[in-house]
């Protein structure tokens, strides 16, 4: 048990700093893409970078190969988080996973409920109602860290979970709602690197590479096929195991876990972050920020997260059916319900997948980024200067593991 609470606190202190990078490179992607530097960022993201086997031909701008091929890396990591948790984590029995499923249900509800009250009439803007329903975990853990000891260990858990929630929420909305017209030879290609990976899974493989490997093709096919290429990282990292053959050993899952998260919180994130969240400014006017779809998109981040969040919450717990976590009130809980409206980057990526065009993407990160902006705000400042101080008890190991 020890060692799984050092695994979570050293996670938590990774994606801390990476929130405190990804606020940074988001404010240069602004900075360079509303100065005398925007034609070399819009030139920069617009590089065409082209791999070929012979008649097999993937061709891109750089943009995409960010969007597509690392973000395919960030989901490897998502799936090999999610099933660590269902298997062995805070979502392996209902108890523990009780409040942050039913906070995660709400938040995702709630926020595209409100998006779709400010859109329905508009058959294109309406794709996008997904776009607040998303929580960037390194983000709110910044801003969290931000409160200090004023919350106990177990609120951070909480946010945490729910965020692993809303990442499998996300895999499958994408999978279900954000697919183009299907190949059915490339998915068949694509099944069969499925079925290697099983076999690989089921014949007690221990080596990684074999399974990146086919993870590589898999990527290769599901993007010829028209499903989103960045689901072929999650179906790859859900076949890695979780048991090592000697107990002493890490799996081969912690070990890639372990392995990738530096590169991803502090290299294909920020990257991410850079290449997606230049909002440019120029000719921006009051219409424009209350226009429906980015007006939308930050109330469903702001008010869509805390309403839902908070009120499947309390009545998960009322009804008996979830526990407050320990050490926690009902205002910290607010506060964290306002963190997970900052949606950044996973907003910002379902959104690149429901439009095109540069007019329509900018409206889109002006709403993911008023609405962040304004969770992180209010989520502050509730936590910091208005909610009732908790002593950091579980800092303490025994309680430390009985939150867990």
């Amino acid at each position: 048990m020890p060692r799984i609470v050092n695994k979570i606190q050293d996670f938590l202190r990774l994606e801390t700093s990476a929130g405190f990078v990804l606020m940074f490179v988001a404010l240069l992607a602004l900075v360079a893409n509303n100065s005398p530097l925007s034609g070399f960022y819009s030139g920069f993201l617009s590089t065409p970078v082209e791999i070929q086997f012979g008649s097999f031909e993937i061709a891109k701008p750089l943009l995409l190969w960010i969007n597509d091929g690392l973000m395919a890396i960030f989901f490897f990591l998502v799936g090999l988080e999610i099933k660590s948790e269902v298997m062995e984590g805070e979502l392996s029995s209902f108890d523990k996973a009780a409040l942050p499923i039913f906070a995660a249900i709400g938040g995702i509800i709630a926020p595209a409920l409100i998006y779709v009250y400010f859109n329905y009439t508009d058959p294109v803007a309406i794709q996008g109602w997904a776009i607040p329903a998303a929580t960037d975990i390194a983000f709110a853990l910044g801003v969290l860290a931000l409160v200090g000891s004023r919350v106990p260990v177990s609120l951070k858990i909480l946010l945490l979970a729910v965020a692993i929630i809303d990442d499998l929420a996300a895999i499958i909305i994408i999978a279900l709602f954000y697919t183009q017209d299907l190949s059915l030879i490339a998915l068949g290609w694509g099944g069969v690197g499925t079925l290697g990976l099983i076999a690989l899974n089921r014949m007690g493989v221990m080596r990684i590479m074999p399974y990146a490997l086919l993870g590589i093709f898999i990527w290769a096919c599901v993007l010829k096929s028209g499903v989103h290429a960045t689901l072929a990282g999650v179906i790859t990292a859900l076949a890695i195991p979780l048991k090592a053959k000697d107990p002493e050993e890490s799996s081969p899952l912690h070990r890639a876990e372990h392995g990738l998260h530096v590169w991803v919180a502090f290299l294909i994130l920020p990257l991410f972050a850079f290449a997606n969240a230049g909002v440019s400014l120029e000719g921006i006017s009051l219409s424009d920020l209350l226009a429906p779809l980015p007006l939308g998109i930050a109330l469903g981040l702001f008010l869509g997260k805390q309403i839902g969040v908070f009120s499947l919450s309390w009545l998960a717990v009322k009804l008996g059916l979830a526990k407050l976590p320990t050490g926690a009130n009902w205002c910290q809980i607010y506060g964290i319900a306002c963190l997970t409206g900052i949606g950044f980057t996973m907003s910002l990526f379902i959104g690149t997948l429901a439009f095109e065009g540069d007019e329509t993407l900018n409206a889109v990160r002006l709403g993911v980024l008023m609405g962040s902006i304004a969770s992180g705000v209010a989520g502050y400042v509730l936590l910091r200067f208005f909610c009732k101080d908790t002593v950091d008890k579980s800092t303490k190991t025994g309680e430390v593991t009985a939150a867990i």
